[in-house]
């Protein structure tokens, strides 16, 4: 995974090691999702590399089939089902642990998520759009009047 940040400048030698133990006992919630992340990507690798190697055997066809292949095989297949046993157990744990500790929070809707500017200048373009209208509208009127100046005469 990632290796510790080492003592260096400004940290005493000593100041770490406390720290380290902090960090053992609690876990970041975020750390572990980055976990389960990983645990998830190595649970597909080895699912495809399961179906590979059962893509690649030979059904018994009545054809002789060496025994030594098909126990290396049937070996390598054991070890990737016995590793994607490990690793599901694994995402369980990480699972039920970010459970844990979001179990407190209060749910938040959605709304208060996003954030929401309202800015000055857009009332003000309500405003123009506004009278924009009202200026367009009475210009066609003036229009209109004119086009039927025009027929009556």
């Amino acid at each position: 995974m990632s290796t510790p940040p080492l003592a260096g400048a400004g940290m005493p030698p000593g100041a770490f090691s406390g720290t380290q133990a902090q960090a053992a006992r609690e876990v970041n919630t975020a750390s572990l999702c980055r976990i389960g992340q990983e645990t998830v990507q190595d649970i597909v690798f080895r699912t495809m590399e399961i179906f590979q190697l059962l893509r690649n055997m030979q059904l018994p066809n009545g054809v002789t089939y060496h025994t030594g292949t098909y126990q290396d095989r049937l070996g390598k297949l054991q070890e990737h089902l016995r590793q994607l046993s490990i690793l599901f157990r694994k995402l369980r744990l990480v699972y039920d642990k970010c459970n844990e500790n979001c179990a407190g929070l209060d749910p938040v809707p959605i709304e208060q998520l996003i954030p929401y500017v309202e800015e000055d200048g857009s009332k003000h373009d309500d405003r123009g759009a506004a009278s924009q209208l009202r200026f367009a509208s009475e210009e066609r009127r003036e229009i209109m009047e004119v086009n039927k100046v025009k027929k009556l005469k």
